[in-house]
């Protein structure tokens, strides 16, 4: 079956009679499930199951419940979502080409896909095409809702069939497209029918342009792309080709500006002088290549040099329009070359692992207005000068920082917020919102010290039936989290529990750990900081920065990696995102396990014996 496309659009006015989607950057899929089984096939009919084996194995775990609305065809995109507006394209490219089975498995463990699903095209046998869209729509939410499937859009959670909803407010959902990084929007006009293979106008796409200014470093004779350049530390840096976007006049008046500036010609390409600079909109860069480039216009006003390469970068992530980035060139580190527009990009790319832990928690950031470079300070109090878009929260005369969306954490990251700091409930709990166990080595020769005394915790969670998550510190240390469900635990009942794990990793090797306060009385031994689960103190955030000399970050981990062979040093910025891509989030399932963590029978024991 080909799917209904719709047509691509550079101009989008906002009207009642329209909805308005997210438009995910994955392939499009169709999903069967009739009396013959379940099949789930692209755009170009070719079956997608055998690559994403757990997509079948989550709908057969509710086959009892999909059955009375069988046979059921559902439309939707195949995705790898990084936040609720955006999915890794380039990810899902990776995923795609797999062949091993091996890895395939491996893979749909880590980072499962999703099928985020926008139609429903038939139910009960019974076809649903010539309904309305508004009708379909709300028939799928029925759906959704019977099943006990997800509503909104969570890439956190472990149901992989998700509602992909239609939203009445095009502006709000375009400034959180925008702020996220997403790819764009679908326009689908209310009364529309769903037609099959047909390209309509009653479905539009509105995409998220990026902008670069380039120059073109040569014309291909054959199809007529222009290769597009900028300039990385005086050499020219290819980006790709452009071919769509001009005006007849447009490419007529560039192709007689390319004679005049050529300097060399083969039976392929006509070479030019880098004088002739462009705008150019593209999506994303996607191996080294502008991902669907379109011309925008001329820009006479630009040298070549002053397309950079630097510039290239900082666009690529459409930063907030009324945010304004101060010294994006300002270096931050003295041994690595981290500018600030590196940090902004980073806090970017890494808030949609990052936000969850900093929503609706008070926060203590450490600012280094001059890097690396100078002194730093804590801040709790929001400074009087801060946007209105920045939410406080009161808290024993403070008015503390609540960062629940992008647009506070990338302003945070302006003020150069290296670090975040946060208590371990939220403004809404009562009681504690986990418990962390911090593992403090007396410095980074010691850090062995931390790994042993994380590996001697694991074995007591596992024989409790407790689950656990370990992350590094960004410093020297490792810290381990046991989520709890809101609003059941006390501090008290917590502390009972980090002093009972203090006083057996004490038992076990007293020469190795300590809860010896004094630093000049610990010698060599690692503190284990049992004190620290208490109301009113702080841990660093999950994916924080640190201001160290490696450029340190509180890294997640999976427990396989708690060996003897793990270096804190190598955890840092460029290394945090790539660890993402490559291996996904370790603490992904962190706020669904709120719910499985069966401490109170772990609590009861521990106050029969006190």
């Amino acid at each position: 079956m080909k799917p209904m496309l719709p047509t691509l659009t550079f101009d989008l006015t906002p009207n009642p009679d329209w909805l308005y989607e997210v438009k995910y950057d994955g392939f499009r899929a169709i999903l069967n499930w009739n009396d013959d089984g379940i099949t789930l096939t692209s755009r170009n009919d070719k079956p997608l199951l055998p690559q994403f084996p757990e997509i079948k194995e989550f709908l057969e775990s509710l086959a009892e419940h999909f059955r009375p609305f069988l046979p059921l065809r559902l439309d939707g995109e195949l995705v790898l979502l990084e936040n609720p507006y955006k999915a890794n394209f380039s990810a899902i490219q990776v995923r795609g080409r797999l062949k091993a089975a091996k890895k395939i498995a491996e893979q749909a463990a880590k980072s499962p896909c999703r099928l985020m699903v926008f139609d429903l095209l038939e139910m009960g046998g019974k076809p649903l095409y010539s309904k309305k869209f508004d009708q379909r729509k709300d028939e799928l939410r029925n759906l959704f809702m019977k099943l006990g499937l997800p509503i909104e859009t969570d890439p956190y959670s472990e149901k992989l069939l998700q509602l992909v909803e239609a939203n009445r407010d095009f502006t709000l959902l375009w400034d959180n497209i925008v702020l996220h990084d997403g790819e764009g929007i679908i326009a689908k006009h209310k009364n529309s029918l769903w037609e099959e293979g047909k390209r309509s106008l009653q479905w539009l796409k509105y995409k998220n342009w990026k902008y670069v200014s380039c120059f073109i470093t040569a014309y291909e004779k054959a199809n007529g792309y222009f290769y597009l350049g900028v300039n990385k530390e005086g050499q020219i840096h290819g980006i790709g080709q452009v071919l769509f976007g001009f005006k007849p006049d447009e490419k007529q008046a560039l192709q007689s500006m390319i004679k005049q500036n050529m300097v060399n010609e083969d039976s392929q390409f006509i070479y030019v002088e880098p004088a002739i600079c462009l705008e150019v909109k593209y999506l994303e860069l996607y191996e080294n290549q502008l991902r669907e480039p379109h011309f925008h216009r001329f820009r006479f006003d630009r040298k070549p040099d002053e397309c950079t390469y630097q510039q290239f970068i900082f666009n690529q992530k459409n930063l907030p329009a009324d945010l304004e980035i101060t010294h994006p060139d300002k270096p931050l580190w003295k041994n690595h070359p981290i500018q600030k527009v590196d940090f902004i990009l980073y806090l970017r790319e890494i808030s949609a692992y990052m936000l969850p832990f900093l929503e609706n928690r008070i926060l203590t950031v450490i600012r280094y207005p001059h890097g690396m470079f100078g002194e730093p300070f804590y801040q709790k109090n929001c400074p009087d000068y801060a946007p209105d878009f920045v939410q406080t929260y009161r808290d024993e005369g403070i008015d503390y920082i609540v960062c629940n969306n992008l647009k506070t954490l990338i302003w945070l990251g302006n003020q150069l917020a290296i670090e975040y700091h946060l208590p371990f409930q939220t403004i809404h709990s009562q009681g504690a919102s986990e418990i962390v166990i911090d593992l403090d080595p007396p410095s980074k020769d010691e850090f062995h010290l931390a790994v042993k005394a994380a590996l001697i915790i694991k074995e007591v969670l596992d024989q409790l039936n407790l689950i656990g998550f370990v992350k590094t510190s960004g410093n020297k240390g490792l810290q381990i989290y046991l989520p709890l469900p809101e609003d059941v635990f006390s501090f008290d009942d917590t502390r009972l529990f980090t002093s009972f794990i203090a006083d057996y990793l004490i038992s076990k090797d007293p020469d190795s750990f300590t809860i010896e306060r004094m630093k000049k009385n610990r010698g060599s031994r690692l503190y284990v900081d049992y004190v620290q689960q208490s109301e009113g103190k702080t841990i660093v955030a999950p994916y924080s920065m640190r201001g160290n000399e490696h450029a340190g970050v509180a890294t997640p981990l999976y427990w396989e990696e708690v060996s003897d062979k793990l270096n804190p040093v190598h955890f840092n910025m460029e290394n945090a995102l790539n660890r993402i891509r490559n291996q996904g989030d370790p603490f992904k399932n962190y706020f669904q396990t709120k719910s499985l963590q069966d401490f109170a029978p772990v609590l009861d024991v521990l106050k029969a014996k006190k």
